[in-house]
This record gives structure tokens, sequence and C-alpha cells, in this order.
């Protein structure tokens, strides 16, 4: 398996949606979600977290648009525990917003804030739904009377699903079917040449064409740690189960997951934020609880 290489820290989709000379591809990936008819991509305010290194998180794509803030993953496996993700990116993305807008939270007058809108792209190898809601009363004891609620709607984006959306988005369209011929080139070849295969084989009509083609050595990079991490999660899985059957108890499994996800940050075969992510824990608490040594 070929390293890492942490020059290509964004995933593809964000390095598409979330940057600020592609706001039209972003305005039309949010009018297919939404049913909305905006026209203008100056609409669009960019608000993706970047690492923030106090709070050790970073977001996919993130924007606001007239009186709404979409939050925007992408992943490539299956993660239930992505509602309590978004809450935090909420948390940082309101707080911000407060301070820029001078808004008082701590007055008299309530204040407005913009609607949120949570969604997850997946495009995993798993089956799953063309459209399924995460919620985060699922973390909670089963029965308990919660004073909090997060919703984030999860849609499948593999090449084949959902087809009245990528209908409707073209660029989402492209990017799936992009995503589909890499992993079928990759079971015959090394990620780089599946990428370079993909790239020459995208029809010549596809808007994604030309800037894949600017872009293919990031587009490299960005898909092989895709798929490196994809690799690695399959591994630290597998050894969580037969630590659970070794120990018999959940705990053990807990345990056999967090060592390995150490051991594979260290290795440089996975992000601090993929780790966290599968441990269940915020990415300042992971970096806390990892090893000095």
């Amino acid at each position: 398996m070929a390293a890492v290489n942490d020059e290509y820290k964004d995933r593809l989709f964000s390095f598409i949606f979330g940057r600020e000379e592609n706001r039209k591809w972003t305005l039309e990936l949010y009018n297919a979600i939404n049913g909305s008819h905006y026209e203008n991509p100056d609409d669009i305010k960019i608000t993706t977290i970047e690492e923030v290194l106090y709070l050790g998180m970073h977001n996919d794509v993130s924007f606001m648009i007239s009186d709404e803030m979409s939050l925007y993953e992408q992943q490539s496996t299956y993660n239930p525990n992505m509602p309590v993700r978004q809450l935090q990116y909420c948390g940082y993305l309101y707080e911000k917003y407060i301070k820029e807008n001078k808004l008082n939270k701590f007055g008299s007058r309530l204040i407005q804030l913009p609607v949120p809108r949570l969604v997850v792209f997946y495009n995993g190898t798993t089956d799953e739904p063309d459209e399924k809601i995460l919620k985060l009363s699922d973390s909670f004891p089963e029965g308990a009377d919660a004073d909090i609620e997060v919703r984030v709607r999860m849609l499948n984006i593999n090449y084949g699903r959902n087809h009245k959306l990528l209908d409707m988005c073209r660029p989402l369209m492209e990017y799936s079917w992009f995503v589909a011929e890499v992993r079928k080139n990759s079971k015959d070849m090394e990620i780089e040449q599946a990428v370079d295969l993909a790239v020459s084989q995208m029809p010549k009509d596809y808007i994604l064409k030309p800037f894949l083609e600017i872009h293919k050595a990031e587009v490299k990079g960005m898909m092989l740690t895709e798929y490196d991490e994809a690799e690695t999660m399959n591994m630290f899985k597998e050894e969580g189960r037969q630590e659970g059957m070794q120990q018999g108890v959940q705990q053990g499994v807990q345990q056999g997951t967090y060592n390995t996800l150490v051991a594979l940050v260290k290795k440089n075969l996975l992000s601090i934020k993929d780790a966290a992510n599968q441990a269940g824990i915020s990415e300042e608490a992971f970096r806390k609880k990892m090893p000095t040594n």
C-alpha cells in the first residue's frame, strides 16, 4: 500500500464543490438538494471550516445562502455518528456567525440564526438506501427524553442510485460516474493509473473533465488517500471483531479498535479526523489520548 500523502488532505468531493471558483457547481448542488432555483453563484458564501488547531476539526463543505447554513459531508464508509459531528461543526459555525455579525447572545432580544441544512453524501461499497435520516437521538439510551435532536440527511450518490437527484445536478452525476470508474479500474491497476484511465475515458462533454485534467495530480493524491483510508477502515474493523471474540466483551472491541487507529495514524495511513470519527470522539480528545512516544 502506498503511503498517504499529507499534501492532499481534502476529499475530491470538497475539492470539486467547496472551492470559491466552483461556486456555480455548489449552487447547482444546493438547488438539486432543496428544489430551489437560485441562479447567481455570488449568492453563496463559502464557510468551510479549515483546520482549527485548538478544536482539531474541519469539515468537507459548508456555505451560507439566503437564511440557510448548509453543511455537506462526503463519506465512503457508512458512519452513523454524523449527527454528533455535524452538531460540533454547527456549534463552531454559529459561534463564528454570531461574532461576525456582532450579535448579542446574552441579551434580552432574540437573535436570528441561519437554518441548518445537514447532508451526508454516501458513496461507499456497502448497500445503503437512496435516502436515510440519521438522528442524534439514536445515540442516546433507548427511551431517553432528550432535549436536543439533530437530523442528518444521508443520500446515496453511487452511480446508478438516486437517479432524480443526479439528473438534477450534472456535476454530482459526473463526480459519481468518475468515482465509479476509478473504483472499477482499481481492481486491475494502481490508483494512479486508475485515475488516469478514468479521466481519459470521461466523455468529452462532461463539464468536470477539464477541471480534473488540470488538477490530475491533486486528484490522484486525494483518491489515493481515500482508498488507503477505506482499506485501513476494514483492517481495524476486522481487528476489533477478533479482539471482541478473544475477550468476549465490548470493552475489548473498543480498546482493540482504538489501538489500531493509533497505529494507523502513526504510520500516516489514516488522518486524525477519520480516526477520531471511527473512535466516536472529537479530534481534540483523540489527540489527547494518543501516546506521546
